[in-house]
């Protein structure tokens, strides 16, 4: 079957092709709440995330939008800490941010309650409006994506970043992103016009035992959310990593039978370090390829996909699309229903 034929027949596939249309509708949707949001400000001094699966990969391009972009610190919470050890922390002057797209997970509501005794302000990033979450909170960011039908996160995931990136411009007190919020829905046409690019990476990455995605920075998310994505919808072993922590170790299971991908934007001081990864795998014998970078980063990988035209701190919120539909062609591929991934359920409660 090839890449053309996989296609048109998967939900998967429709929902990715949606995001355009559901990212215009969030950012309507975030005007609403953009004053509420910045009051914020004079209240918080950090920001903590919590969250699992592809939410929690929001939650790492959270961290590092809120401290390059807003200079205010940010980190990862352990969701555990509150509801399997119950330890109470001081959490004023905290902002608290719990994500998930369906609003049900209970772990992620209890989390929101949790944090309130804690003194937090409490703040959800949620495709459900009177959800459990959104109801839990001070502050429900409710995105516009639709009913998501397919198990894999795509528009609920886009739609989240961009969500994020809102509560981060808040943050700032003005607009450290300038007018590209706006020219998001339009750099996600222009990738999803460049679609059959992403799909002829998947017979490449068909051949190898495995698969490595790297981004660094801001485009760690991106890489980590892909390998996500390959693993749970391909049923392929896949590790998303920072191109740093892979020279501390992992780089030596990159050789041949091995695929490589890089996600990076089109400049930013993490791509001359991508290129150079890049450049040694392939020495390796691994397979190559690249989504988005530059010319240098692109003749460097056996295969490429243009990326967006868009700053390095607001790319990761398209950049991922080339991704979902190597990942929708590849599970096609390899036999495997993209929609259904084995063992998985669209709402996931944690034990």
């Amino acid at each position: 079957m090839t890449p053309a034929a996989v296609a048109a027949t998967s939900r998967m596939r429709e929902e990715i092709f949606e995001q355009p249309d559901t990212l215009a509708r969030t950012l309507e949707r975030l005007a609403e709440v953009r004053q509420r949001l910045r009051r914020l400000r004079n209240d918080v001094d950090r920001v903590l995330f919590f969250a699992r699966g592809s939410s929690d990969n929001v939650a790492i391009y959270g961290r590092y939008v809120c401290e390059v972009m807003v200079g205010i610190p940010a980190a990862l919470g352990a969701p555990s800490v509150a509801t399997v050890y119950h330890r109470s922390l001081d959490l004023r002057r905290t902002l608290v941010v719990t994500i998930s797209q369906s609003g049900q997970t209970q772990e992620m509501v209890d989390v929101a309650n949790w944090a309130r005794r804690c003194g937090a302000t409490t703040l959800a990033v949620t495709n459900t409006a009177g959800s459990a979450l959104a109801d839990a909170v001070d502050l429900p960011v409710v995105t516009d994506a639709g009913v998501e039908r397919a198990v894999p996160a795509t528009k609920t995931f886009t739609a989240a970043l961009l969500a994020i990136a809102a509560v981060a411009e808040a943050l700032s007190g003005g607009r450290p992103f300038g007018d590209a919020l706006q020219a998001v829905p339009e750099q996600a046409s222009e990738l999803l016009a460049r679609a059959a690019d992403a799909d002829r990476l998947a017979p490449i990455v068909a051949t190898c035992a495995s698969l490595t995605v790297l981004g660094r920075g801001f485009s760690l998310a991106t890489a980590v959310e892909i390998a996500l994505k390959v693993e749970e919808a391909c049923g392929m072993p896949a590790a998303g990593l920072s191109s740093a922590d892979l020279q501390h170790g992992p780089l030596g299971a990159v050789h041949e039978g091995t695929a490589v991908l890089v996600a990076a934007a089109a400049g930013g001081p993490t791509l001359p370090g991508l290129t150079a990864l890049a450049t040694r795998a392939s020495q390796s014998g691994a397979r190559t390829l690249c989504i988005g970078g530059d010319a240098r980063l692109r003749a460097a990988c056996d295969a490429a996909v243009m990326g967006a035209d868009l700053p390095e701190a607001i790319a990761p919120i398209v950049e991922v699309i080339p991704g979902q539909l190597l990942t929708e062609s590849l599970a096609r591929m390899l036999g495997h229903d993209p929609d259904a991934p084995r063992g998985l359920t669209k709402v996931t409660q944690t034990t």
